[in-house]
C-alpha cells in the first residue's frame, strides 16, 4: 500500500464511517446498500492487514486526532493485541455482512437500512478502541459502541425488544459512567497520564491496596466484559436479530469488553502490581465462579439462543481470569481466546440464525432430526462446539491449555478445576444440538421436507467453522505475535 502507517489508523475510522453516510443514500436500492457494506467491509480489512504486519516488524503507528492538555486527548497508538483485535473485527464484519444479507432478506425484516449504518457505526467504534492509545480514547469509542449498539439490540421494536434494550443500556452506561470512568479518573490522579505503556503507568505511585480499589472498578465497570453480576444486558440482548447477537458475542461488543481488561492489566496496571493486591486473586476467582456459574444455568436452557449468550458469559471469563491470574502464559492465553472463541462462537451464532431462517425453529427440544435436512448447518455447529469446548485440533483448546499453564506458574492450580469443569459443561450443553439434529428421529417429517435454506445463511457458518480449524495450526504465530505486550525479556 502507498499510504503510510499514520494514514492507515485514521482510516480504520474513515472506511467504516463512509459506509455508515453513504448506507442511508441507497436504502431504497438494497443491493447497492449491502454492496457498500461489503466493499467498505473489504477495504478495511485490507488497512487492517497492512497495519498488522507493520505492528508485526515492530512498527507502533500513533496519530493524535484531538490534541487536548498533553495526556487527555484523542490519540491513537497500535500496538499488537491491538491489532489482533482489529483484525477479527474486521474479518468477522465481511463475513457476518454476508449472513446478515441472507438472514435479513430471508426473515423479512424492516429498517434494514439502519441496521446496516448502525452495524458501520459500531465497527467504526470498535476499530478506534482496538487503536486507543489511551483511557481517554478507549473510553469515548467504549461509549460510542453501547450507543451505536443499542437500536440493534432494539431492532425488531416490540415491548420485549424494548425491554431486553433498556436492561442492555442501562447496564452498560450504569457501569461504565459509575465504575469505569472514576477508575481513569483515579489513574490519571495517581499516574498523571492515561496513556497505555508496557509493564503498566504506576511503577510505585500507588500502593497495592489503592491499585486493588482501582483494579475493582475496572473490572466491573468494563460491563461488557460480563463478569458475574454484571451479565444480565448480555442475555437480554438475545431480543435481537441473531447477526446482531454474531455481532454482539464474536464481533465488537463482548470482545471489546475483555479487550479492555486486558489492556488496562498489561498497560495500566501491569502484571507484577497485579499480583501483588489481593483484588487480583479475589477477581480471579469472581471469573472462576462466572465460568462455571454461567455453563450450569447454560445447561438448564432450551432456547438456543439463550444457551449461547449464557455460554459467552462463561468464555469471557476466561478471559478476565488469565488477566486477573497475570502470569504470562495466562495473559497471552486470555489474548488468544479473544481469537479462538471468536470464531467458534459466531459460528454457533449463526447457525442458530439459520436454523431460524429455514426451519423458525428457537428450541433445542424442537431440533430432533432437522441435521439430516441442514446437515451443513448443524455440520458446522458441531466444529464450533468442538473448538469452544476446546478439543483438538479446534483454536479453542490452546487458550485453554495456556491457561491451565497459567494457573499453576500462578500458585492457583486449584482454578484449574474450574476450566476442566467447564470444559465438561461445554460438552453437555452444547453436543446435544448436533445430536438431536443428527441421531435422534424428525418430529415432523412432512414439515421437514418443506424446508428450503437460503445460501447465504449456510456459507459463513461453514467459513468460520473452516476457520476455527484452521487457527488450531496458527497459534503459534498468534502467540509469538502477542508477545510484545509483555514487558521485554518475558518468556513463557
Amino acid at each position: 500500500m502507498m499510504f503510510s502507517p499514520e494514514i492507515a489508523l485514521a482510516l480504520l475510522l474513515i472506511i467504516p464511517m463512509m459506509a455508515a453516510v453513504l448506507i442511508p443514500l441507497f436504502g431504497k436500492s438494497p443491493n447497492i446498500r449491502e454492496s457498500v457494506t461489503l466493499i467498505a467491509g473489504v477495504a478495511l480489512l485490507a488497512v487492517v492487514v497492512h497495519l498488522i504486519v507493520y505492528v508485526g516488524h515492530g512498527g507502533r503507528p500513533e496519530l493524535v486526532l484531538v490534541p487536548y492538555q498533553g495526556q487527555l486527548e484523542i490519540k491513537f497508538v497500535l500496538e499488537p493485541l491491538g491489532a489482533v483485535f482489529a483484525g477479527i473485527a474486521s474479518s468477522l464484519w465481511i463475513i457476518n455482512s454476508l449472513f446478515t444479507i441472507g438472514y435479513m432478506r430471508g426473515n423479512n425484516e424492516k429498517n434494514q437500512t439502519r441496521f446496516y449504518t448502525c452495524v458501520a457505526i459500531a465497527i467504526a467504534a470498535a476499530m478506534g478502541i482496538a487503536a486507543s492509545g489511551n483511557l481517554v480514547t478507549l473510553f469515548v469509542f467504549y461509549e460510542i459502541l453501547t450507543i451505536s449498539t443499542f437500536p440493534l439490540v432494539t431492532h425488531k421494536g416490540d415491548a420485549k425488544a424494548r425491554k431486553g434494550g433498556r436492561i442492555y443500556i442501562g447496564i452498560l452506561m450504569a457501569t461504565s459512567l459509575g465504575l469505569l470512568l472514576p477508575a481513569i479518573i483515579g489513574t490519571y490522579y495517581f499516574a498523571g497520564t492515561t496513556d497505555f505503556m508496557v509493564g503498566g503507568l504506576f511503577e510505585g505511585a500507588i500502593s497495592p491496596a489503592v491499585a486493588g480499589i482501582l483494579l475493582f472498578l475496572f473490572a466491573f465497570g468494563i460491563g461488557k466484559a460480563a463478569l458475574m453480576p454484571i451479565h444480565p444486558w448480555l442475555p437480554n440482548a438475545m431480543v435481537a436479530p441473531t447477526p446482531v447477537s454474531a455481532l454482539l458475542h464474536a464481533v465488537a461488543v463482548v470482545k471489546a469488553g475483555v479487550f479492555t481488561m486486558l489492556k488496562v492489566v498489561l498497560y495500566v496496571f501491569g502484571a507484577d502490581l497485579v499480583q501483588q493486591t489481593g483484588a487480583g486473586t479475589m477477581l480471579a476467582y469472581v471469573a472462576a465462579f462466572s465460568i462455571v456459574a454461567a455453563s450450569v444455568i447454560a445447561l438448564r436452557k432450551d432456547n438456543l439462543k439463550a444457551r449461547l449468550a449464557y455460554s459467552t458469559v462463561s468464555q469471557l471469563s476466561y478471559i478476565t481470569l488469565g488477566a486477573m491470574l497475570a502470569a504470562p502464559a495466562a495473559l497471552i492465553g486470555g489474548g488468544l481466546q479473544i481469537v479462538m472463541h471468536a470464531w467458534g462462537k459466531i459460528t454457533l451464532f449463526m447457525c442458530a440464525g439459520a436454523i431460524y431462517t429455514a426451519a423458525h425453529r428457537t428450541n433445542i427440544s424442537q431440533l430432533n432430526g432437522l441435521g439430516r435436512k441442514m446437515p451443513w448447518v448443524f455440520g458446522a455447529f458441531l466444529v464450533g462446539s468442538a473448538s469452544i469446548i476446546g478439543l483438538p485440533p479446534l483454536g479453542g483448546s490452546w487458550p485453554k491449555f495456556m491457561l491451565m499453564v497459567g494457573s499453576l506458574d500462578s500458585g492457583k492450580a486449584v482454578l484449574m478445576g474450574a476450566l476442566i469443569l467447564s470444559s465438561l459443561l461445554n460438552v453437555a450443553y452444547l453436543t446435544p444440538v448436533a445430536i438431536r439434529g443428527f441421531m435422534m428421529a424428525p418430529d415432523n417429517p412432512e414439515e421437514d421436507a418443506k424446508i428450503v435454506t437460503p445460501i447465504w445463511v449456510v456459507v459463513p457458518p461453514v467459513i468460520t467453522a473452516v476457520g476455527a480449524f484452521v487457527l488450531f495450526f496458527f497459534a503459534g504465530d498468534i502467540i509469538d505475535y502477542l508477545m510484545p505486550v509483555l514487558p521485554q525479556g518475558t518468556v513463557l
